[in-house]
């Protein structure tokens, strides 16, 4: 059974810890200094739990006067499944329902083209962020569909 979560800030976030440091940290040897920051304080996360195990997360963030997503992790194991898909439209869906035009991330350089498939569009040029190439895209527009 698949389920999902919303927590605004820290509450509950063992479960979004468990799954950021089981991909950022273990998987793609980021710095563990790097994995939270001052903007948890104040985020939406999502989690999604099959059978009440958290496998994904994400969050959302208003900074620099834009709604922005990131932290987007799903366990290796659960990749495939579409639950990174559900997380991204998910977040995009509360972002529209609190006021937001567009969304901004900063995708990995390799989950382009995931993202591009949501609706994103790249701009600007490649960089590295926690020694890793990235590129910043926005979604403009409505998502469709209630995933609230």
């Amino acid at each position: 059974m698949v389920s999902t979560k919303w927590f605004k800030g820290m509450n509950d976030f063992e479960d979004v810890l468990l799954v950021r440091n089981k991909v950022f940290i273990d998987e793609q040897k980021i710095s563990k200094d790097l994995i939270t920051d001052e903007y948890d304080q104040i985020s939406y996360n999502v989690v999604v739990y099959e059978k009440n195990e958290p496998v994904g997360t994400g969050r959302l963030i208003f900074k620099d006067s834009k709604y922005q997503i990131g932290r987007i992790a799903v366990l290796d194991e659960f990749r495939g499944k579409r639950y990174g898909d559900l997380i991204v439209r998910m977040l995009i869906r509360k972002a529209v329902n609190i006021g937001a035009e567009e969304v901004h991330l900063h995708s990995q350089l390799n989950k382009k083209e995931f993202y591009e498939k949501i609706g994103f569009k790249t701009y600007g040029n490649p960089y590295s962020e926690a020694g890793i190439e990235h590129i910043s895209m926005v979604r403009k527009g409505d998502v469709g569909g209630d995933c609230s």
